[in-house]
């Protein structure tokens, strides 16, 4: 007689969004099934459905999940106010690049913008905080003269544009994820200071 697998689990939620991340990096989004998720951790096929309706809500999930670690990481990277203002952004931008090399497959997902529209709302907040840590970074370094007048939103916009590229073309191997870290504070220099010779 066959034996059927259980109902309950620990902490279902936290043990789905685990197997899902790592059916995500080992297998990309297209293998993600619910049903494979239940198997994966011995629960019954129909468990999964008290935490996720369908499959995007488990996706949304993962991505929102994704956002919290990363805006984790940004936020602890960039509370060292008594560093210069290059020296913070360049924290912080090895805080992101560092979340993107470990985290290439969930960093696309959480960019997608394929989300629920039910979700869409947490999701937005989400990256507000995210592009929000380079935002205050970029207002303080103006009021302490550190950086040019301007549109704090629109000069992050052009930052995070920046180290968003670099990210991509980690992902794509175009550029060597260490070389890449190794090489950030010429980087992030060359992005504060500009082209123009001096």
């Amino acid at each position: 007689m066959p034996t059927s697998r259980p109902y309950h689990h620990g902490d279902l939620r936290a043990a789905l969004l685990r197997s899902a991340e790592r059916t995500l990096r080992e297998k990309g989004s297209g293998a993600l099934s619910l049903r494979e998720l239940a198997r994966d951790i011995g629960v019954s096929h129909a468990a999964p459905g008290r935490h996720f309706k369908d499959k995007q809500a488990l996706l949304d999930a993962l991505a929102l999940d994704g956002y919290e670690r990363m805006n984790h990481a940004l936020a602890t990277a960039a509370d060292h106010p008594d560093q210069t203002f290059e020296e913070r952004v360049t924290a912080l931008a090895r805080a992101y690049l560092g979340f993107a090399v470990d985290n290439p497959e969930l960093l696309e997902l959480m960019f997608a913008r394929k989300h629920d529209p039910d979700s869409s709302a947490q999701l937005a907040a989400a990256v507000d905080r995210s592009l929000g840590s380079f935002t205050r970074m970029i207002a303080d370094g103006q009021e302490r003269g550190e950086i040019v007048q301007g549109d704090p939103e629109r000069i992050t916009t052009v930052a995070a544009a920046s180290l968003h590229g670099l990210a991509a073309l980690i992902a794509g191997c175009a550029l060597d994820a260490q070389e890449t870290l190794a090489g950030l504070d010429g980087h992030v220099h060359l992005l504060l200071h500009g082209l123009r010779p001096r």
